[in-house]
């Protein structure tokens, strides 16, 4: 388990986590990254003319080393986190394209394929850590198992955006607002109905990945197409400018940092023990 010892109102506190904690900044990057991911990756193929695969293995390789980053710190530390989940949204939406694209696999079939992996990630990292709350990703494995099921909704929320959004001819704004309609849904259930708070949390983070999707594309493409035709660029740019500014302001106010008042640190100590172990 990571620690940082910080000190707000006179009393000790201590990060517990890798991941940040579950504010409206969490979503609100979260949303504006997936949609960086879908229009900056058409606008490397598009704009740039590079190939689907020289996309995928570039982006592939910034990836890595911002991941291998994030798995060296000691703890929560916003821009590589957020630059990790905006490049991993690239490459998931680069995986399903040279899919369909390339390979020619259908939507249908990518959506299933990507949906049954992410349930595999799910089962087994719920029978190896017993968990799949993201409060808890305070070991090696635990932080392998959360950016492989990252990873697995990137490449689902694509498939599942462009099946409704072009295979299914329901358009960008119908599909946008049918995610958002179906996230909405989500909440209700959880704050209304006591839907559990990991089981809300990640149908939302997945459904999350279509609906930016289907806003990137909406924003991006031509009128004539059924989007807005402001181009990838100007799209890329706007998404990408204002999530750097939301992890600045992150950054400086460690609003999104979770901590633990210093009358739990013994029992904190007993997980450090715990979570090493597991590590090992």
């Amino acid at each position: 388990m990571t620690r940082n010892d910080l000190s707000t109102s006179g009393t000790a506190r201590r990060v517990l986590n890798k991941v940040p904690e579950i504010t409206i900044y969490f979503w609100v990057i979260k949303v504006l990254a997936t949609t960086v991911g879908e229009t900056f990756a058409d606008w490397l193929t598009e704009t740039l003319g590079m190939t689907l695969t020289a996309a995928t293995v570039v982006v592939g390789a910034l990836l890595v080393a911002t991941l291998v980053a994030q798995f060296r710190a000691s703890r929560y530390v916003a821009p590589i986190y957020w630059l990790a989940v905006v490049l991993i949204s690239v490459v998931g939406t680069l995986i399903t394209d040279n899919l369909v694209d390339v390979v020619g696999v259908p939507l249908w079939v990518t959506t299933v394929v990507f949906a049954v992996a992410l349930g595999i990630t799910f089962a087994v990292w719920y029978r190896v850590e017993h968990t799949l709350s993201i409060h808890s990703i305070t070991s090696t494995r635990r932080e392998a198992f959360y950016w492989l099921a990252i990873l697995f909704t990137f490449a689902l929320g694509t498939a599942a955006g462009d099946l409704l959004a072009e295979g299914l001819a329901l358009g960008y704004l119908a599909s946008a607002l049918l995610f958002a309609a179906a996230i909405a849904a989500v909440a209700a259930a959880h704050y209304w109905f006591r839907l559990g708070a990991v089981l809300s949390f990640w149908i939302a983070y997945i459904l999350t990945r279509p609906l930016g999707a289907s806003i990137g594309d909406l924003l991006s493409q031509s009128k004539a197409d059924g989007g807005l035709g402001l181009g990838t660029t100007t799209t890329s740019v706007i998404f990408l400018a204002a999530i750097a500014i939301t992890v600045v302001f992150l950054t400086v106010t460690q609003r999104d940092v979770e901590t633990v008042e210093a009358d739990d640190l013994d029992d904190l100590d007993d997980l450090d023990e715990l979570a090493g172990e597991s590590a090992r």
